[in-house]
């Protein structure tokens, strides 16, 4: 914070509670379905992240065992933090049935939140826009946004400030929204009060560990990436293990399951933003139609999305595993032949399998 806009913010120094509800109520306008007040801090966190990587449960994401320091004290990340004002964006575009997964065997599922806009970019550009206008009522303070993109324990910070609570499935829930959203955060050197956290509601329930198509809800509030199809199809760029193929589905990226049978989704919220409506017809394609796209309509279908992540031939190699895992038809057999020379040796060996699974099933 400069010397000169100290003078500013002091101005507010005794009605701190007045700043903390407008900041609030601008972050709400702008889209944001929750705003709250986080202390800078996420030591507790510490100690089950040091199991989990104890565990190998991160696979090969290397880079969550790095900075530990900074994720336990955000104010090593951003030097003068004094709070950090989390907010929520929900994604939804339609209000799923309670407790209902859908079966669409010949369709191409891409988790929710990544079939419009990378709701990164989203998140970036309305929290510079809510510490701008902060920055036209109170004068010049330091702040810096993040949307995932940093060694920060969002989660724990924003559940330690009343926004929800981690659920069995480690994904943050919302009594009266569900879990269906993303969270971003806006670093600040405000000295503002902070909120509270709330109570935990899941109870005896373990319906997302039961629906979980590769087990990889190993225990409430624990999860093995190394099984998890949103990792698999997403992070991960190698050979999926034979043996979590058929469990994969037609899920080409990430999942859904675990938070559509949760029964708290039912309270879930629709999305006011218009960039999370799908694009390209991303909600609906069938297996084949993305079997057809080249690397040049990959690149082109997928500007400014989420699906960039995978990389065009990881992408592919999901698209076969669904195609193996679809019932039978000679179209995807011949499609699948065709296209084999096309891909790399990794995309291949997922090819065959794919073939060797519409086999099975014609005899």
């Amino acid at each position: 914070m400069t010397a000169a806009s100290s003078p500013v913010i002091t101005t507010y120094s005794d009605d701190r509670v007045a700043l903390k509800a407008w900041i609030k109520a601008e972050a709400l306008a702008l889209g944001f379905a929750d705003c709250v007040i986080a202390r800078p801090d996420a030591q507790a966190e510490m100690a089950r992240l040091e199991e989990y990587l104890k565990r190998g449960y991160h696979a090969d994401m290397d880079f969550l065992g790095e900075n530990l320091e900074k994720r336990a004290d955000p104010t090593l990340l951003v030097p003068g933090t004094k709070c950090i004002i989390c907010v929520r964006m929900d994604y939804l575009v339609e209000t799923p049935k309670p407790r209902h997964v859908p079966d669409a065997p010949n369709h191409g599922i891409i988790a929710r939140y990544a079939r419009g806009r990378d709701y990164h970019k989203v998140m970036r550009g309305r929290l510079k826009t809510l510490s701008q206008r902060i920055k036209a009522r109170v004068g010049e303070f330091e702040s810096r946004p993040f949307a995932d993109s940093a060694p920060i324990f969002e989660k724990s910070l924003a559940e330690n400030a009343g926004m929800g609570w981690t659920g069995k499935h480690t994904l943050l829930i919302h009594k009266k929204s569900g879990s269906f959203f993303v969270l971003g955060e806006l670093f600040s050197a405000l000295d503002l009060p902070f909120d509270e956290p709330t109570t935990k509601h899941c109870g005896s329930c373990t319906a997302c560990l039961d629906i979980c198509p590769t087990q990889a809800i190993v225990e409430p509030y624990m999860l093995d990436a190394r099984k998890c199809i949103a990792y698999l199809t997403i992070e991960y760029k190698g050979i999926i293990p034979e043996d979590l193929r058929r469990p994969i589905g037609n899920r080409i990226f990430g999942c859904d399951d675990c938070q559509l049978i949760c029964p708290w989704n039912s309270f879930a919220k629709v999305t006011p933003i218009e960039d999370f409506q799908p694009r390209h017809g991303l909600d609906r394609l069938s297996l084949l139609e993305l079997w057809q796209w080249d690397e040049p309509t990959f690149l082109a279908y997928t500007e400014g999305s989420p699906l960039r992540r995978t990389g065009y031939q990881s992408f592919m190699r999901n698209v076969a595993i669904g195609l193996g895992n679809a019932p039978f038809s000679l179209e995807i057999i011949t499609q699948l032949n065709a296209q084999r020379e096309l891909h790399d040796e990794v995309v291949q060996v997922h090819i065959d399998w794919a073939l060797q699974e519409q086999h099975h099933k014609q005899s």
